[in-house]
């Protein structure tokens, strides 16, 4: 206690003018703080100030990258439960394909179409197929019909089309009294009797080449020759029978 009381007083009196007379371990003591302050001073300037930005961009660079990390570990993590989905679509997905009718089908689907109309107890005015519309990878056929009886066989018409194995939607529902009608005519009928224009939408799937076809048209839509046989007025020569 005593020599910390005699140093402190030594520094007290210590000369700053004149540093050589200091006592020796004062003027070492000295010597290594001014090195000390000098390094420091060094290090801040030439390393840490000239390295700052690289820090703080690499301190940013390392929560980007650990915040895609967890990004990529939750998928991870995740990955059969994916998997399991994506199967399940693809089922889903083959599952509706074979909803959709090829080339050859098509011809058979418009007959069940008009025969659930007449099936219905309906009388068939108008039944015309129109131009294909192509899509992406399937083709839309809009069919023009117009159809006569009661409310009541209107509702087992949809019901059969809902029915149908295959895709078909109804599309432009107008129903009215005789006379009234806006695509079929005036036509006679039973008291009672109403006349139903629709517009049914059946769909096809497109086969590899029409898909590349389409592909290099740029993908627009491209109307098809009108099928054959379809008349105004009446059914197709494909739904006849």
């Amino acid at each position: 206690m005593n020599k910390l009381k005699e140093f402190i007083e030594q520094l007290r009196n210590l000369d700053p003018n004149e540093p050589g007379r200091w006592p020796l371990s004062v003027r070492v003591g000295t010597i290594v703080l001014l090195f000390v302050i000098a390094a420091a001073a060094g290090y801040w300037y030439f390393v840490w100030k000239a390295k700052r930005p690289e820090l703080l961009e690499a301190r940013a660079q390392e929560t980007q990258l650990w915040s895609t990390l967890e990004t990529k570990a939750r998928k991870a993590a995740n990955l059969q439960a994916y998997k399991d989905q994506l199967a399940e679509m693809e089922k889903s997905f083959g599952a509706m394909l074979r909803q959709l009718p090829d080339k050859t089908e098509v011809p058979n689907l418009l007959v069940d179409i008009s025969q659930t109309g007449l099936a219905a107890g309906l009388e068939e005015k108008l039944f015309q197929p129109q131009n294909e519309i192509r899509k992406d990878f399937y083709a839309e056929l809009p069919i023009s019909i117009s159809l006569t009886g009661t409310y009541h066989e209107m509702g087992n018409f949809a019901s059969g089309i809902a029915a149908l194995p295959r895709i078909v939607t109804l599309h432009d529902i107008e129903i009215a009294p005789p006379g009234r009608e806006g695509r079929g005519g005036s036509q006679t009928a039973s008291p009672g009797d109403l006349v139903i224009n629709v517009t049914a939408k059946t769909y096809r799937y497109l086969d590899e080449e029409e898909q590349a076809a389409e592909a290099d048209a740029g993908g627009k839509d491209k109307p098809k020759e009108k099928p054959k046989g379809a008349s105004k007025g009446g059914r197709s020569e494909g739904s006849e029978g």
